[in-house]
């Protein structure tokens, strides 16, 4: 009998053999790798007696289309009472429309980690040498820094209301033509991503932890954040973890915390993917970081992304890649965001044998080069294969 996913006393999820799990399909190409990451998510489940009751919820141009709102109530109440939900890529403009679906889900579930576990699979494409030395989960904050959505289009009322404010009680003069944008980093907010962070790599056995930041420059936000997430070492984890500066760099068994500015952190995380490991950061770096590294292990199309609040244990698995509307409806595209992302969620609630198999199903399919076409114009002798039957392939080497 399918039931609800729970947060228990403990402050861990409790998860039935039949968990009930909303999902939003996605618009574009959604319905193409939707269907096919679920293909596999049944399959791999069903081999270790275990099932998933999927339930449909809506948003997006879908949800606009049969409901005229683009992110109805009901999907929201639904993600917020079932905890866990996985979803396509979803509709953002740029400029004018409505506010980013994304999101708007992420702030009004509070979901403040933005989790990107960037590896690569043998024989996946890339343009660096060494790919495989690529292995890291960046923490990326999810509700404040620019996703607070705090701005003013210039010439706007707003605009000229706050530069006469600024200048009046700062003497801060702004430009008149300007678009202004505030940039709010908070010490509660740095730190429970922090926390999180270093769990993580205490839990996984992790062996660094970076903070990734513009300090040199924005000394009160992003320097805060290096301040406060080596407080936090100090006053929570100094069993586990140690700062570089207080051990110069041998932490013997406890895991090594240190920062690096974030356009050095880019290209050091090219240059020397191998002294990077757990990577925490505030929301813009963590978005440039995340689809550097991507494209190190072969692109966004196979980076998965989950968004997560690991007090309430809500927490919403995304693929990663774009919705592609050229592609929609041609069983062409790579599922493997979304499908990585359903092993993300896999482990996310302890189901960590039905990852694993989907893990190995997946790099013995690419091993045996039957890709997607994506991988196939960048493969020799491989075997091009559509999305659908890519799916089926993974599952034929369960």
């Amino acid at each position: 009998m399918a039931e609800k996913i729970k947060m228990g006393s403990n402050g861990t999820l409790e998860v039935p053999d039949e968990p009930i799990i909303p999902f939003i399909e996605g618009d574009g190409t959604g319905v193409d790798i939707w269907p096919a990451a679920r293909h596999v998510l049944d399959a791999a489940a069903e081999r270790h007696g275990r099932k998933v009751e999927w339930m449909e919820v809506l948003a997006g141009q879908k949800a606009y289309d049969e409901t005229g709102d683009w992110l109805p109530q009901d999907t929201i109440d639904a993600f917020n009472e079932y905890l866990i939900g996985i979803k396509g890529p979803l509709t953002t403009p740029i400029g004018g429309g409505f506010r980013s679906l994304n999101v708007a889900l992420r702030q009004i579930l509070d979901l403040y980690v933005c989790l990107r576990p960037v590896r690569w699979f043998p024989g996946v494409p890339s343009p660096v040498k060494a790919p495989h030395l690529v292995d890291m989960v960046i923490f990326r904050e999810n509700t404040e820094d620019i996703y607070a959505g705090l701005e003013a289009e210039a010439f706007s009322p707003e605009a000229k209301r706050l530069r006469e404010l600024l200048s009046e009680n700062f003497g801060w003069e702004i430009r008149e033509d300007s678009g202004i944008g505030i940039k709010p980093v908070s010490k509660t907010g740095s730190q429970r991503l922090q926390r999180a962070a270093l769990q993580y790599a205490v839990d996984r056995g992790r062996s660094r932890v970076h903070w990734v930041h513009k300090g040199n420059i924005m000394k009160f936000t992003e320097g805060a954040f290096q301040k406060w997430g080596y407080e936090l070492v100090k006053e929570e984890f100094s069993d586990q973890a140690v700062a570089w500066e207080d051990c110069g760099g041998d932490s013997g068994d406890k895991i090594l915390v240190q920062d690096a500015i974030a356009d050095i952190a880019l290209q050091q995380v090219l240059t020397r993917p191998d002294e990077f490991d757990v990577i925490a950061t505030m929301n813009l770096n963590g978005d440039y970081l995340s689809d550097a590294l991507a494209a190190q292990v072969g692109g966004i199309g196979i980076a998965p992304g989950a968004n997560a609040n690991y007090v309430t244990g809500h927490g919403i698995i995304e693929a990663t890649n774009g919705k592609a509307p050229k592609y929609a409806d041609q069983d062409k595209v790579n599922p493997s965001s979304v499908l990585l992302s359903g092993v993300l969620m896999f482990e996310h609630i302890g189901w960590r044998d039905v990852a694993d198999d989907i893990v190995k199903a997946l790099e013995a399919t690419i091993a045996d080069k039957v890709v997607t076409y994506d991988f196939a114009r960048q493969m020799e002798g491989a075997t091009e294969v559509k999305c659908s039957e890519f799916a089926q392939a993974i599952v034929d080497r369960f």
